[in-house]
């Protein structure tokens, strides 16, 4: 039976504040990173984003093979004693996500261990991309990722609590590993030689958080939990609940402890926001530095997996790539010094449906009128198997956090087959329901054109026409789904939701992110289980990011 390591961290700036999480899925007999995932989840606790990163970590797991064991280590105290079983588990946030956490593999299969911070910053790094990437307004980015890199290049360098994997002889991963780990040294021995005035910044921010009191203690926290040792049962307490507040304060040594062992990267931000500074010098150098070891390690691991021999590519990389990477790198911190100026306002993550059509019903590829009041068809075996992959699709991408569906058998049933793929339980919201043709429901449009050629004429010419028979107008639906998706959204702020519904709902809300006109509609394709993203922010803009997607069902 195969074994996973489940390594998750959580993270909020503020308790309750902006958070994410972060969880990396690794092969328990070769050390081998299969999969990262991380997520700004909006205003939360960090004992919510921690159970954020352990759910997302076991469904990562699950994924990749669901009759695996799996051993999860975590830094936070709170929750690997409440998953053991060892606290009792009474705070209504966390609550659901620990249960939702228990299901994901059958009991037995998961065991827990706490582990000191320091050995956590695979996932402790994940956690505040996510929240950097938040922060800006944008979603993580496993691609652009560098959590993994920089934890192997630290641990090469000698940094506490990372492992580069031995692997076994050839091995591609443990390879690249070990050039990463070669370059991490020349870096280090580059920064000894030249760096005096970078230590010298460095210095001066710690000793600018040191003096700036409690609040630039707490702001020091490099996964932005913000929590000294006294105060750690804020967030676990605010429920109210006696057994909550005593088990918060058990683990507030231990998050107490981790503050202190922040590297110099926090320490330099909380010297920047003490001062009332946009940007300090030490900012800048950071930020060259981090985009040069960006560059390096990247080349490194493009020339190990190129090369046979790893040595020749971790010289040859070493060499050209971090000349190569010099111009960008000083770019980039350019930019980062410059953003805080030209930057729009901090919006935080928008909130984002994502679209899913239901799958073909018997009355689909005879293309006839299919709305609310009908004969609410079920789905076909073709329509079952296209929700099976947009299922599989939606679990890869792995950034669902919530499901609702329009009431009808067809969307309920696509809806199901997702959600338990996902592990997440459907809501019903009747908003979403499709449009009410009337007396053309099960007919072609080529029978209405011929049964009622008077009314499908009004209909095509004016958004305000009815169907015949008293049917729902696209104005009526425009209306409808207006409101549904004001609450849908004021309910969902930075979360991204899966609403399983029907072509006409789907288009409007194309439509109404665009600010197209209403005769639009009779413009788009929509194709059975596809897939439309529109983002929704604070501000009241849309931003449509797809529309009717169909690669996962070829």
């Amino acid at each position: 039976m195969r074994e996973f390591i489940v390594e998750a961290d959580g993270g909020s700036r503020g308790n309750p504040g902006p958070a994410g999480y972060g969880a990396v899925v690794s092969d328990a007999a070769t050390g081998e990173t299969l999969r990262e995932t991380a997520e700004y989840i909006g205003v939360a606790t960090n004992n919510v984003a921690e159970y954020r990163g352990l759910l997302a970590g076991l469904r990562a797991a699950h994924e990749l093979d669901p009759d695996a064991t799996v051993h999860v280590r975590m830094d936070s105290k709170l929750v690997v004693e409440q998953m053991s079983g060892r606290w009792k588990i009474k705070h209504p946030d966390m609550k659901p996500l620990a249960a939702q956490a228990a299901r994901v593999f059958p009991p037995g299969r998961v065991t827990y261990e706490w582990i000191p911070r320091a050995q956590n910053k695979h996932a402790d790094r994940l956690a505040n991309e996510a929240m950097d990437a938040g922060a800006r307004g944008e979603r993580w980015s496993e691609a652009e990722s560098t959590a993994e890199l920089d934890t192997a290049a630290e641990a090469a360098a000698g940094g506490a609590g990372g492992v580069v994997p031995p692997g076994p002889p050839g091995d591609a991963v443990a390879g690249a590993a070990r050039v990463r780990g070669a370059l991490a040294e020349g870096r280090a021995a580059a920064a000894a030689a030249s760096g005096s005035a970078a230590d010298d910044a460095d210095g001066a921010a710690r000793a600018a958080a040191a003096g700036s009191g409690p609040e630039a203690a707490r702001a020091s926290t490099g996964s932005g939990r913000g929590v000294p040792a006294g105060a750690a049962s804020d967030s676990a307490g605010s429920a109210g609940s006696a057994t909550d507040d005593a088990d918060a304060r058990a683990a507030g040594a231990v998050e107490g402890a981790r503050a202190v062992e922040d590297d110099a990267d926090g320490a330099t931000r909380a010297a920047g926001a003490g001062s009332g500074t946009e940007v300090t010098q030490a900012d800048a150098d950071s930020a060259t530095r981090a985009a040069k070891a960006d560059a390096d390690a990247r080349a490194s691991v493009r020339a190990a997996e190129a090369e046979p021999d790893a040595q020749a590519a971790e010289l040859g990389a070493d060499t050209h790539a971090a000349k190569a990477a010099k111009a960008g790198a000083d770019t980039r911190a350019a930019k980062a010094v410059a953003a805080p100026g030209w930057a729009p306002a901090d919006m935080g993550a928008p909130a984002t449906f994502v679209l899913l059509r239901h799958g073909e019903t018997p009355l689909t590829p005879q293309k006839r009128f299919s709305g609310s009041g009908g004969t609410d068809p079920s789905l076909s075996d073709v329509g079952r198997e296209q929700a099976e992959r947009a299922a599989a699709m939606l679990a890869r991408r792995g950034t669902i956090q919530a499901v609702v569906s329009s009431p009808l058998a067809r969307t309920r049933e696509t809806a199901g087959i997702v959600a338990a793929r996902l592990g997440l339980d459907v809501s019903i919201d009747e908003g979403l329901r499709e449009t009410d043709f009337g007396a053309w429901e099960g007919l072609t449009f080529a029978e209405v054109r011929e049964r009622h050629p008077d009314d499908l004429n009004a209909w095509l010419a004016s958004p305000d026409a009815e169907p015949t028979g008293g049917g729902e107008s696209f104005a009526a639906t425009a209306t409808r789904i207006a409101a549904t998706r004001d609450k849908l959204v004021a309910a969902h702020a930075g979360r991204t939701v899966l609403l399983v519904t029907h072509v006409t709902p789907i288009k409007t809300l194309v439509r109404l992110a665009l600010g197209a006109p209403p005769e639009s509609l009779f413009r788009m394709e929509l194709s059975a289980a596809s897939l439309s993203v529109v983002a929704y922010y604070a501000d009241g803009n849309a931003s449509v990011r797809l529309l009717n997607d169909t690669s996962h069902l070829r």
